[in-house]
């Protein structure tokens, strides 16, 4: 039994996007929305929307190539709890082309695919609303079984749990939040023990859960996080009735256990520059049952082409005579083409005045989207006026400060002087 399993896809992330143009379709791969009129669905919306949507299309290419059983979704197909109408409509397209193509879904709901308030429906509850069939949808923590080409599977599943249902509870009214995330905690480890001594041992069973897990690394959801976050233990997953642990809501991939494999698969796409060094993918499971328990699964991470995020950092020696020259040849050192870029200038005060940013900016212009361009000014110590300033008229104090900054241009200190001169003037009159 094959089983792809992705999560984090979080359509609508938009951050260091431009508006696509008629260039930007026709660079999409062959796989990109197949049998659609690029120009007339896709022209003008964000270039960072077209990044997620192309690398859920390599996932759905990819599932279809390699014989897969099952796409398992482990939550947070959107960035926003509302998405807009768009947003859904290009999620649907990919899972009906599963569909289409005879490979049923599994879709656990993650803390980004719920409703803000108790009683709205989550942002998957479209798929049963309509009956889709081979769509399967987790709303709340149970068992599925799920037939596939190769047999029946066993889901536990845990979907993100929502403490508005724990707030109208009389036993909890009044309770910290760090007193709900202790409770929440102690309750979901009973009940994946419970879910678990219930499973077929003839039958493959996996556990699909949003959550974080102890001892796990995290990247850039810390910043996208939707309310606070709690945390389960890795031997309260790690079930050995468990032949895989499905596991999403962490960005960044890894494993944490290997009997049964613990595994977050991380996101399809780099959201921001925390993500910037973490590799990209999803995962292949491979789970056989004839196998020794134990020894029935096998996985591995496959990568996908990700957008590159670049940090260029430069550090500019105080004997540099030319400091634009030095930061445009470091950038051409690197390979910047389509991807998104930054540039981080550390330079004394002495020479910051002597950077172009101009230029800088035309030596990225390959870049998909630059970041930023940004100066760390490191500020000489002044030296000592010493027994001299007894005899320096104000004029001369100020000229004196206004020259030692290093960062002023001739105009700037000219317009400085002036200034500083009439201020003098003024005060001396009124004396």
């Amino acid at each position: 039994m094959r089983i792809l399993h992705l999560a984090d896809i979080h359509i609508g992330v938009e951050n260091y996007g431009r508006p696509a143009t008629e260039a930007d379709l026709e660079a999409m791969p062959e796989y990109f929305a197949p049998g659609v009129d690029r120009k007339r669905t896709y022209l003008g919306l964000s270039t960072r929307l077209l990044d997620f949507l192309v690398a859920l299309d390599e996932v759905v290419e990819y599932a279809t190539q390699n014989d897969v059983d099952l796409v398992l979704f482990a939550g947070d197909a959107y960035k926003s709890r509302d998405p807009s109408q768009t947003h859904q409509r290009e999620f649907a397209r990919r899972i009906a082309t599963l569909v289409n193509r005879d490979i049923p879904v599994f879709l656990l709901t993650g803390n980004h695919d719920i409703a803000h308030s108790l009683g709205r429906a989550t942002a998957l509850e479209i798929f049963p609303t309509l009956g889709v069939k081979q769509v399967h949808v987790a709303e709340r923590m149970e068992t599925f079984t799920v037939e596939t080409r190769s047999g029946p599977l066993q889901i536990v599943a845990l979907p993100w749990i929502r403490r508005g249902a724990l707030l109208q509870r009389d036993e909890h009214r009044g309770a910290t939040i760090e007193e709900l995330a202790r409770y929440i905690e102690s309750d979901l480890t009973e009940r994946i023990l419970a879910e678990a001594q219930t499973l077929d041992p003839t039958i493959p069973a996996i556990l699909a859960a949003h959550v974080t897990v102890a001892g796990a690394v995290t990247s850039s959801e810390r910043s996208m996080m939707l309310g606070r976050d709690y945390s389960l233990q890795r031997s309260s997953v790690g079930l050995p009735s468990f032949d895989y642990v499905a596991l999403g809501h962490i960005h960044k991939h890894q494993q944490l256990g290997d009997h049964p494999p613990v595994v977050y698969p991380g996101s399809l796409q780099r959201v921001d520059f925390s993500e910037e060094g973490d590799d990209k993918g999803f995962c292949l499971v491979e789970i056989d049952s004839t196998a020794p328990v134990g020894e029935r699964t096998k996985w591995s991470h496959i990568p996908i082409k990700a957008r590159t995020f670049l940090t260029i950092d430069v550090k500019v020696p105080d004997d540099e005579e030319d400091p634009t020259a030095l930061v445009v040849h470091e950038v051409n050192r690197k390979y910047v083409t389509d991807a998104v870029v930054r540039v981080h200038i550390t330079i004394s005060s002495t020479l910051a005045s002597r950077i172009n940013e101009k230029l800088i900016r035309e030596a990225l212009s390959e870049a998909h989207s630059i970041a930023a361009v940004s100066k760390e000014v490191i500020h000489n110590r002044m030296p000592r006026l010493g027994s001299a300033a007894q005899s320096m008229s104000p004029q001369q104090a100020l000229e004196w400060y206004l020259d030692s900054r290093g960062d002023l241009d001739e105009k700037a200190i000219r317009q400085a002087l002036t200034w500083g001169t009439d201020l003098v003037t003024e005060e001396m009159a009124r004396e």
